[in-house]
């Protein structure tokens, strides 16, 4: 691996590294850590890295306009005003659950927002995914465990989510005009009884999904049809969720965690919970784009 293909941003680890974007128009990233209520922002031409409290468990981080992100968190989503970082409810999503908390997110290139939900110890079946339009709250699939890897094609005609308990990649024809499905989920890539599990995803111009697999060091490229393509191994051995990041959308941040870890593990894994930018020109043999990400619609 070439020495310079991977590099740790200078920001506290995460207990929990999740939902990370990218805002192109200032060069700034954007995560949370879901277990400690933190909201990262990091300018990756340089600068510190700011570390923001939050009041709830977020769990994914979206544009919406240049003064406001929403944030999909454990009772609702929310509105941040990017100036302030004033935070106000724009819906509720299971906020009568308690035993519930909002996971993987990302948002459809219509606009609307597709969000899953889990329990909070990762309970059987008690995970969902919702497609958000607006403040309007459609409930796709439910009977999930740890609701993962939502993204999308370019064209917004198929989505893709799995369940990392289950290891299945599935792919479910869309609407291209509102995200919501138009068939029924099938299985792209079975990965039962390989290492580790299928996390966060995103997906780049040519259509290739980036997975990262928690607990196997390393985020994987399949092609629209299900065939893995590369693996790329990473410094941390539960890397989380990815999302392409720099002006030329051509690196990957990545996220990752430290839940659960016994002090061994963590011993073991001297970057646990450290945040990564992974140049793929430099480990690839392949040119790699991603797509900039759409801004979430606050009117459906």
């Amino acid at each position: 691996m070439p020495e310079t293909a991977i590099s740790l941003l200078d920001a506290p680890r995460c207990h929990l590294g999740e939902g990370p974007s990218y805002d192109p128009a200032t060069d700034t990233a954007w995560w949370v850590d879901i277990l400690e209520r933190r909201l990262f922002e990091a300018p990756l031409a340089g600068g510190a890295v700011r570390v923001h409290a939050l009041p709830v468990m977020a769990s994914a981080v979206a544009a919406v306009d240049a003064d406001r992100q929403l944030l999909a968190a454990e009772d609702g989503l929310y509105l941040r005003g990017l100036a302030d970082g004033q935070l106000t409810r724009f819906c509720p999503l299971e906020a009568e659950e308690a035993g519930t908390r909002s996971n993987d997110g990302r948002v459809h290139p219509s606009g609307a927002l597709w969000i899953s939900t889990m329990g909070r110890a990762a309970e059987p079946q008690r995970g969902a995914i919702y497609h958000v339009a607006g403040t309007r709250v459609t409930r796709l699939y439910g009977g999930l465990t740890i609701p993962n890897a939502i993204c999308f094609a370019p064209d917004g005609a198929t989505g893709y989510f799995a369940d990392t308990d289950r290891g299945l990649l599935n792919r479910v024809a869309l609407d291209p005009r509102t995200g919501l499905p138009t068939g029924e989920p099938a299985t792209l890539y079975d990965h039962r009884g390989g290492e580790g599990g299928l996390d966060g995803a995103t997906v780049d111009t040519e259509g290739r999904i980036w997975c990262a697999r928690w607990g196997a060091s390393c985020v994987d490229a399949y092609g629209p049809d299900g065939a893995r393509l590369r693996t790329v191994r990473v410094p941390v051995s539960r890397p989380s969720c990815p999302t392409f990041a720099g002006p030329g959308l051509d690196r990957l941040l990545v996220t990752s965690a430290y839940e659960g870890m016994t002090p061994a593990e963590r011993a073991a894994d001297p970057e646990h919970g450290r945040t990564l930018l992974v140049d793929l020109g430099r480990l690839v043999d392949f040119d790699v784009r991603g797509l900039r990400a759409p801004a979430f619609r606050v009117s459906a």
